[in-house]
């Protein structure tokens, strides 16, 4: 009998020491390999940031589109386009200089004569409109002396004095016209919207639209479906005027341009048409297996309004890249939206907006947050430096 209990006592403390050798092992011997059989865990991969889920890529030819979908999206409503303000006439955009009276939303007329003559860089933009103006860089403006693009994201606030606008010329070789400007329902492709957004050059913006993208290709690398030759054939077409809308719909790029954006749209609907509970809110495009830019919105509804134009400048910046059919993965994609930790600038407009940019190496991230009806991230743009 008492054997029996020595026994048992016995083996019960055998039991105690072995379990907190168990328990004590992993953190003691965090260098020893894992038992033969037992697979590692695996690594946790990258959360992208912002409360987005990354689908599986649409592909076609050499680029791949990652749907970006969100469960919640902010109310958007208030805010107006430049393609929809100009389309109403509630917004009017003129040359710096010109001398013109308007009505002003409250039907008061309003002035927006400059005392210097016009400039490249600068037009000035009333917005007539009761809500606030939402503007994208890269957004291109037709007529007057030269077609111009968008220097900046920004906000234009309702009852605001005419704006002294910063934009970028994408029609060097005229300087003739009407001050008036039209919609166009464009928007310049990454290429030439890196140099605007980031570079901040004229010269820079002039070449990226000359050359088609400003990408350093491998010399071994598949040729462009626009080349760069016919790119300058195109130009001369159009009497040696840079117009950026009358290259890329030229004959002598060689490609319809349409099409490729014909099928891509094709695909994205497809793959996006099964969603429940969720919307589109935004993108990551990659270019022969490497993410390079990725546009996101607040809502699915603002995606929506600048879907198509955005979808058109990501076409031709595939078109002018080499044709390499490398697909990215959905981690790549995941990892590329992770918020940068670089050097960070912000510019404030006080109850507006609030613009930043954060750099970290070969990375760009631009932020537009809006400060009224109600504080919240209206656009976020991500890009992979060229240069």
């Amino acid at each position: 009998m008492e054997r029996s209990i020595f026994a048992a006592i016995f083996g019960g403390l055998l039991g105690f020491l072995s379990l907190a050798f168990v328990a004590h092992r992993p953190e003691c011997d965090a260098n020893l390999e894992p038992l033969a059989g037992l697979a590692p865990p695996p690594s946790p991969q990258p959360k992208p940031e912002g409360d987005w889920r990354i689908l599986d890529p649409v592909l076609y030819e050499n680029i791949s589109v990652f749907p970006v979908v969100a469960a919640y999206g902010q109310d958007t409503s208030a805010f107006l386009t430049l393609e929809e303000g100009l389309g109403t006439g509630e917004v009017l955009i003129r040359e710096r200089g010109s001398e013109e009276m308007v009505r002003g939303r409250d039907g008061r007329p309003v002035s927006i004569l400059q005392t210097t003559g016009a400039s490249v860089n600068q037009l000035v933009l009333v917005n007539r409109s009761k809500r606030p103006l939402l503007l994208l860089a890269g957004e291109l403006v037709s007529g007057g002396k030269q077609d111009r693009v968008i220097g900046k994201d920004r906000i234009v606030p309702v009852g605001a004095p005419p704006l002294p606008l910063d934009v970028f010329c994408v029609e060097h070789g005229r300087w003739t016209g009407s001050s008036k400007f039209a919609a166009a329902p464009t928007i310049v492709h990454p290429s030439v919207r890196e140099r605007a957004a980031v570079d901040q050059q004229q010269t820079e913006v002039w070449n990226a639209v000359r050359s088609g993208t400003t990408v350093q290709a491998d010399s071994a690398a598949p040729a462009p479906m626009i080349s760069e030759g016919r790119l300058q054939s195109a130009i001369a077409g159009n009497a040696r005027t840079e117009a950026y809308e009358k290259i890329y719909q030229s004959a002598a790029v060689g490609v319809s341009i349409d099409d490729f954006v014909a099928e891509v749209q094709r695909r994205f609907a497809s793959a996006t048409s099964g969603l429940k509970g969720e919307r589109v809110v935004g993108v990551v495009v990659a270019y022969g297996g490497e993410a390079a830019w990725s546009d996101i919105f607040a809502s699915g509804d603002l995606f929506d309004r600048y879907w198509h134009k955005l979808l058109r400048s990501y076409a031709v910046e595939a078109l002018a890249r080499p044709t390499v059919r490398a697909v990215a993965s959905r981690e790549n994609a995941g990892e590329f939206l992770r918020r940068l930790n670089g050097r960070e600038t912000t510019e404030t407009e006080p109850g507006v907006y609030r613009w930043s940019e954060i750099i970290e190496g070969h990375l760009a991230e631009i932020e537009l947050e809006a400060l009224q009806p109600k504080p919240m991230k209206l656009h976020r743009l991500l890009l992979h430096r060229t240069t």
